[in-house]
């Protein structure tokens, strides 16, 4: 005998399917500020993270790079690793270690990446690619995506708006409001 189908709420599945992610917006206007964002959010941080960051040249990608390693106390000066493409900083304690890649002079997907081992070092890192949008997001489907927008152009303005998104069951449940705090 078969068991009676549950009751079948379509508000409750509408209201599932169509929840947003968890996102936050934080206005910057220095760039200590961004490292301080940078630590904060290395607070959230554990072992198998993605943080893929994203916006246009000069928009404060690596200082917030800089703030997370801080903030996960991890060895090194973190700098960009444009030219060489990833840096991997090893943690001072006993957190993960940070691996720091410039995805910007490759043009492919993940194939090309692969002789990063990225994949690898995916379960017991903390992995942050700069300009991985399009490149990386097969690494894992749980992932920090981080937009920068800054004035483009001849300008001396330092004010950032970052958006922060979770995607993925790990960040479903994060609060990321607490960051603008």
């Amino acid at each position: 005998m078969e068991a009676p189908a549950a009751p079948h709420n379509p508000a409750e599945t509408e209201a599932f399917v169509s929840s947003p992610l968890p996102s936050v917006e934080i206005t910057v206007t220095a760039p200590e500020q961004m490292r301080d964002l940078g630590r904060r959010v290395a607070k959230l941080l554990r072992a198998g993270d993605l943080v893929m960051l994203n916006g246009e040249l000069g928009a404060g990608k690596t200082t917030l790079t800089r703030g997370l390693g801080e903030g996960l106390g991890v060895r090194g000066a973190v700098t960009s690793p444009t030219f060489v493409i990833a840096r991997v900083h090893p943690s001072l304690g006993d957190g993960p270690p940070l691996v720091h890649v410039d995805a910007y002079r490759l043009g492919g997907g993940l194939d090309e990446m692969e002789d990063l081992d990225l994949d690898v070092s995916l379960p017991e890192s903390v992995i942050v690619v700069e300009w991985g949008e399009g490149k990386v997001e097969e690494l894992t489907e749980d992932r920090l995506h981080v937009v920068i927008h800054r004035a483009v152009g001849d300008t001396t303005d330092e004010v950032r708006h970052v958006t922060l998104t979770g995607l993925g069951g790990r960040w479903s449940a994060v609060d990321l409001s607490v960051l603008s705090a």
